[in-house]
């Protein structure tokens, strides 16, 4: 592709306004399985590239559903099918707003096998037993093995990365968008006047807070998102050593937001996108990146206090986060997938458990309340 973010530091633009897509919707890359147009899929960093720096590319689908029935793609029940991998932070983004707007019976769903090897993701077989609900071959097309036959089938001279999410237009045999910041606005509004009525009233991205949460996106997206990949795949001390250091003065900076505010959630009493975009990173903080990107100044568990009981409560009190993760597809995935960082495919026990309970705190935490 031939967009790139041309600095890591550099805050993410603003979508010009058409006709399809609104002008508030930001150009965030949704890529997590990368490639180089000198490398291989799993090259996260480009061959020759002395800076050490991983440097996300945007997305190559940009069309966008609308409630407009005379649209390129209307919203109708059954039309679209989602593809995900349960261990993807921007695929699991779109199963939670799915999920939140009463969206399971409009649209489809299926998750690629958690291992991701030099042809990219992969659909489990029949024969396997993987975790996660519909985790299977692929139901609309029972020949393709990985998900890079669907962008030769949308695109046969397709170029480009063969990214989760992906979602589907079953009636045009093509690829709707793999862009997950878009693919989950489409989500907020533009099924409304199909779903069930309670799911209306769903609102995550409200007009009085549109742009404080544009404005929190720019820097979590950079700083946190993206900023553990950032850390993990460096190939330089450099490059690992600022990355990390940016990191976790955001994730302070998440922290004070959460103490001063009313919560319980990030912008009060109501979920938002900003809670749904920030929750993918850090329910996966502890159980892989502290130990598999090194972003281990702290953990989410026993450094940051407000980001733990905002995580918890998601998790715990809201099926919409907690029957999205799993666990098992997110550790194994990056241990047995990332070969360059941890060749032996080691996918380490701990941390026990891989997310604490409501009222359970780790022995330094407990033995500090009580100091």
């Amino acid at each position: 592709m031939s967009h790139t973010l041309s600095r890591l530091g550099q805050h993410l633009t603003h979508l010009t306004s058409t006709s399809s897509r609104p002008a508030f919707y930001t150009k965030t890359a949704s890529i997590f399985t990368m490639t180089a147009s000198k490398g291989g899929i799993t090259s996260w960093v480009l061959p020759g590239d002395k800076s050490g720096e991983f440097k996300r590319q945007v997305s190559s689908f940009r069309s966008f559903i609308s409630k407009d029935p005379n649209s390129e793609f209307p919203a109708e029940k059954g039309r679209y099918h989602l593809y995900v991998s349960y261990a993807c932070p921007w695929a699991h983004r779109t199963l939670i707003v799915r999920k939140l707007k009463g969206l399971e019976d409009i649209i489809s769903m299926t998750s690629v096998h958690w291992h991701m090897g030099e042809k990219g993701w992969r659909f489990a077989t029949s024969d396997e037993n993987i975790p996660g609900e519909n985790t299977t071959p692929d139901p609309l097309h029972p020949d393709f093995t990985h998900l890079r036959n669907l962008y030769f089938a949308a695109n046969k001279d397709y170029s480009g990365r063969f990214t989760v999410p992906t979602l589907w237009d079953k009636k045009n045999n093509t690829i709707v968008s793999n862009e997950s910041s878009e693919i989950i606005r489409m989500f907020y509004t533009e099924f409304d006047d199909i779903i069930a009525p309670e799911y209306r009233d769903v609102v995550l991205f409200p007009k009085d807070l549109q742009a404080q949460i544009e404005e929190t996106n720019s820097w979590t997206y950079d700083d946190i998102n993206n900023g553990v990949y950032k850390s993990g795949f460096a190939t330089t001390q450099e490059a690992y050593e600022k990355n990390v250091t940016q990191l976790f003065k955001s994730l302070d900076r998440v922290e004070a937001h959460l103490a001063s505010g009313p919560g319980p959630f990030y912008f009060g009493s109501n979920i938002t996108e900003a809670d749904v975009r920030l929750f993918t990173t850090i329910v996966r903080f502890d159980p892989v990146y502290v130990q598999h990107f090194k972003t281990n100044l702290r953990d989410i568990r026993s450094g940051y206090p407000n980001i733990h009981r905002w995580l918890r409560n998601l998790y715990w009190n809201h099926p919409a986060f907690h029957d999205t993760t799993q666990f098992e597809h997110i550790k194994k995935h990056y241990t047995k997938s990332h070969s360059q960082i941890n060749p032996f495919g080691i996918t380490p026990l701990g941390p026990v458990p891989d997310i604490l309970p409501l009222d359970e705190e780790v022995p330094a935490v407990k033995a500090a309340l009580k100091a």
